[in-house]
C-alpha cells in the first residue's frame, strides 16, 4: 500500500438492509466493514445475502490499485449500483464473494 494509505476490514454483526424504492435488495447480519483512507466506511455483504436475481451484470469494470478490478451490477433505474471484487488483491482477500452498495441506498440498523 502507498505510504499513508490504509485499508482495514472488520467482521460486523450490525444489521444491514439495502432498499431501493420499495424493494429489499440485500439484508445481512454478517457484513464486512471496510475502512479506507479518504473514503467513507463501506459495508460489503456476503453474496448469499444479496438478491442478485433483481440485479443485472453491468459492462462496467474499474481498477483500484489496492483492491483490484471491480465488477458492477445495475437496476433499470440505477446503473452500477453494486460492485464486488471477484479476484481481490491478497491484502483484501476477505472481500471475495462480498458485494457493496453505494451508501446512499443503504439503511444500517444497529443490533
Amino acid at each position: 500500500m502507498a505510504q499513508g494509505h490504509t485499508i482495514s476490514i472488520e467482521q460486523s454483526d450490525e444489521h444491514v438492509r439495502v432498499v431501493h424504492g420499495d424493494r429489499v435488495l440485500a439484508e445481512s447480519h454478517r457484513p464486512l466493514v471496510l475502512r479506507e483512507t479518504g473514503c467513507p466506511p463501506r459495508y460489503y455483504l456476503p453474496r448469499d445475502d444479496v438478491r442478485l436475481d433483481l440485479l443485472t451484470p453491468s459492462e462496467t469494470h474499474t481498477y483500484c490499485p489496492y483492491k483490484g478490478t471491480a465488477s458492477y451490477w445495475s437496476l433499470p433505474d440505477a446503473p452500477d449500483l453494486v460492485w464486488a471484487y471477484p479476484d481481490p488483491k491478497p491484502d483484501v482477500a476477505a472481500l471475495k464473494d462480498h458485494l457493496c452498495f453505494y451508501d446512499v441506498e443503504v439503511d444500517v440498523e444497529a443490533v
